[in-house]
């Protein structure tokens, strides 16, 4: 079938059932990707239109973004997390809900959602690490290695340069080590950056920054939560301690908000640990019937990229669906994008960085790398798929 410079779904394709029964994200209801353009639609910004219809606009709105801080994690947990789980149902004049991620429910590809406005079929950063297809080399997407001009990878402008644009005032507040990232450049750049190293810090400015216009739309990040969890592990007392310190982080800046604010509390993930055992533990430099036929493994252990050599992409197909049975969602790149898992349309220079087949865990497993992914391998919590415990992230609304 011929493909346009944008590839929409197929709806007479057969999807078979073990891709037709995974939980596709929200995409244009309640997915990442439609936060900002329902926040600037109330603010009046050109070319917008609501898509969530239960937030209602506010002059200024802010988005408070918690790195690897999940739905599941957060009700899990409200001894940790009083201020914010008390906020998950209507309570303490703010309201809660989960929304999904979008796939795979890892930082780049959510990071570039939330800031562009767009699905990652059209954003195209579909992954940790997906193939260049100029290159045909692996290309990391959260470190940007090795380098390619950014604006190429990624052409649409961001939600926040549209805001900034028609008037609106503008502004990320984030560690002073990501002002001048290619992520940065492509996903959340627009208005102006302002760099603090303590959380204490951000919060406090996000709210003056908040405060400088009758109009406004500020982003403020926090990144340990998820990097205690890949280290330490999901309820570790390392996570748990810096779950304690977002919620403080979170209450201080709710209590700082300027009138006709609203303040939303979300995420780009959540996290699963992955016991350390073979059964767990799929170890694809180790597996001779994974290895058979590929050239690159891509995306990360939860979700894979698989890119086989010329002409054997069905071969792979079937045995990877053979080898990891009913503990993944297996599908080839035609029938992933049919399925609506990067969304419900894929631009013509995505293809080639979307895997020959995909592999999306549904079980507490992974596929690791040990040899050519040992930092990855080591890691206790990981995410990428579409379960709920991953792909629920907070919408957590507090208004002034």
């Amino acid at each position: 079938m011929g493909r346009s410079a944008t590839t929409a779904l197929w709806p007479d394709d057969p999807i078979p059932l073990a891709v037709a029964t995974a939980p596709v994200p929200e995409y244009g209801a309640g997915s990442l990707a439609d936060l900002l353009p329902t926040l600037v639609a109330g603010q009046g910004v050109p070319g917008f239109t609501p898509v969530i219809p239960e937030l209602t606009p506010a002059d200024r709105n802010c988005v408070f973004l918690i790195d690897g801080l999940g739905w599941e994690q957060i009700r899990n947990h409200p001894a940790e997390a009083p201020f914010l789980a008390s906020l998950l149902h209507t309570s303490r004049g703010g309201t809660g809900r989960p929304i999904t991620a979008g796939f795979p429910a890892t930082t780049a590809t959510s990071l570039a959602s939330v800031g562009t406005g767009q699905p990652p079929g059209r954003h195209g950063l579909p992954g940790y690490s997906a193939r260049d297809p100029e290159t045909g080399a692996l290309m990391n997407q959260l470190r940007w290695r090795p380098w390619t001009p950014p604006q190429v990878w990624q052409p649409y402008p961001t939600v926040f340069r549209l805001a900034h644009e028609a008037g609106v005032h503008t502004a990320q507040v984030s560690s002073p080590a990501f002002e001048q990232t290619p992520l940065t450049q492509v996903a959340l750049s627009g208005g102006t950056f302002h760099g603090r190293l303590s959380g204490e810090e951000r919060m406090d400015l996000a709210a003056e920054q908040l405060a400088a216009g009758d109009r406004s739309l500020v982003y403020t990040y926090y990144s340990e939560v998820d990097g205690k969890g890949h280290r330490f592990g999901v309820d570790s007392d390392a996570w748990r301690g810096q779950l304690m310190y977002v919620d403080r982080l979170a209450e201080r800046l709710a209590e700082q908000l300027p009138p006709r604010t609203a303040l939303y509390v979300t995420a780009d993930h959540g996290m699963i640990d992955i016991p350390f055992d073979e059964e767990s533990r799929i170890d694809f430099d180790e597996d001779w019937e994974l290895r058979a036929g590929v050239a690159l493994l891509g995306g990360e252990g939860r979700s894979r990229h698989v890119y086989a050599v010329p002409g054997a992409a069905a071969d792979v197909l079937t045995v990877w669906r053979e080898v990891l049975g009913e503990r993944f969602w297996v599908a080839s790149r035609d029938e992933a994008i049919a399925a609506g898992w990067f969304g419900p349309a894929v631009d013509g220079r995505v293809l080639g960085r979307i895997g020959d087949v995909i592999a999306a865990a549904c079980d507490d497993v992974a596929i690791t790398a040990s040899v050519r992914e040992p930092n990855e391998s080591a890691l206790v919590g990981m995410h990428g798929s579409m379960t709920p415990v991953e792909q629920l992230v907070p919408l957590i609304e507090v208004r002034s």
